[in-house]
């Protein structure tokens, strides 16, 4: 079969090459079943061996998806079995989701590459989650360390140490208030907040043929929502180094860097590798797909579907990685030393649906970005104490109450 447009013919065998000054493409119904790709100088292939599109690149990654999920699944369902510590083990499951959500989702980006950029769609929910996980993984380091009140006792009024490494030479001369906790807090609600948000117009825009993965273009929104996702990332990730360089000592029984190199790993480094490969693509080292299956694809296609396949591999090393970073060991110890004021754990069912409800995220935005932030603190608790008559705490009667954070300490300090 021969491809004709304006006298010019492309022969259809497995990798055909014409040089064209300009690219002539195809009509779609000379196209069926065909991959043609453009290199960097113009030259057109009709490559039917697309290796992304191929059963071998859809078999390999499947297998280390599937193999992740296995793996996680079951610490998840080790965790909800052992569900002994509710207010940490609520964070930790929520992360672990973080490898079904990219792998799954990565997997069928990767199956529906041909079909009309619908990866842009699967990419936008795995995108808001990986917000959703910043903002637990943060909860749960402030859970490991007993709450606000808890870390406010141990760092308020010490001297923020300058390192250029932490990024806190600007801060010399200033010292820890409940104010430098609420920045914390703030910086990773505002992603969960923007991502989202970015997302939705991701989506509009490529509706609107706006947006292509790698095009820089002033006219379209590829270049501003980078911009802005660089700003809210790069804010909230110097809030998780700002937190830690403050905490390390308090967290160190909790093996913190693991935990620490592992989200960021899955998070921040999938990023700038998706934003490196676009980068390629549109420098014409990665090439440019026109059709792939005989669907016509628009640019950026190519680079998001490596960085799909790649994220696919990774997740399997997440998974072990994460299994060894959030161990169910510690709460499999306390199965049978629960304090009996704790509220039973019907099942299982009923541990994953506490896991999944955001209502203590919302309930944490409105807290942290309320003005009268600076009049209280949170305390994370499992038994409600109220003052007594004597001035002192005194314990609630009866079970402790479902919420697991009271307002106890007063404070008009700002970071």
């Amino acid at each position: 079969m021969n491809i004709s447009s304006d006298g010019v013919t492309v022969s259809a065998r497995s990798a055909s090459i014409l040089h064209l000054d300009a690219p002539i493409l195809p009509e779609k119904s000379a196209v069926s079943n065909m991959t043609i790709i453009q290199t960097s100088n113009g030259t057109i292939i009709e490559d039917q061996a697309f290796f992304l599109n191929t059963v071998a690149a859809q078999t390999l990654s499947g297998i280390f998806v599937w193999s992740a999920l296995l793996i996680t699944c079951h610490q998840i369902y080790t965790h909800l079995r052992s569900y002994t510590v509710p207010n940490e083990q609520r964070y930790i499951i929520r992360i672990l989701f973080i490898v079904p959500v990219y792998a799954f989702d990565s997997w069928l980006s990767l199956l529906f590459i041909s079909n009309d950029q619908y990866y842009v769609y699967f990419d936008s929910v795995r995108d808001c989650y990986e917000a959703f996980v910043i903002y637990n993984f943060l909860s749960l380091s402030f859970e490991y360390l007993g709450g606000e009140s808890a870390i406010m006792s141990e760092i308020r009024g010490k001297p923020i140490q300058s390192s250029c490494l932490y990024g806190t030479c600007c801060l010399t001369g200033m010292s820890y208030s409940i104010g430098f906790l609420r920045f914390c807090k703030q910086a990773t609600l505002q992603f969960c907040v923007v991502k989202p948000i970015m997302a939705v117009i991701t989506i509009i825009l490529q509706a609107f043929g706006k947006y292509h993965d790698g095009d820089f273009n002033v006219n379209g929104g590829y270049l501003y929502i980078t911009i802005i996702y660089n700003i809210s990332v790069s804010l909230a990730l110097y809030a998780l180094f700002l937190f830690y360089f403050a905490t390390s000592d308090l967290l160190r029984p909790y093996e913190p860097v693991l935990k620490f190199l592992t989200i960021k790993s899955v998070i921040f480094l999938s990023f700038w590798q998706g934003m490196v490969l676009a980068i390629l693509e549109r420098c014409g080292v990665i090439p440019n797909a026109l059709f792939i299956d005989g669907n016509e694809v628009g640019a950026g296609t190519v680079a998001a579907g490596w960085q799909n396949f790649i994220i696919c591999i990774e997740m399997f090393f997440a998974a072990i990685a994460l299994r060894y970073a959030f161990t169910c060991t510690v709460y499999q110890e306390k199965t049978n030393e629960v304090p009996e004021t704790l509220p039973p754990m019907q099942s299982i069912s009923s541990g994953l649906k506490e896991t999944i409800n955001p209502g203590d995220m919302v309930q944490d935005a409105i807290h942290n970005f309320s003005p009268a932030y600076q009049q209280y603190t949170q305390q994370s608790t499992q038994e409600v104490t109220l003052p007594g008559s004597n001035g002192k705490l005194a314990a609630s009667k009866g079970s402790s109450r479902k919420s697991d954070k009271v307002m106890l300490i007063t404070s008009d300090d700002e970071f």
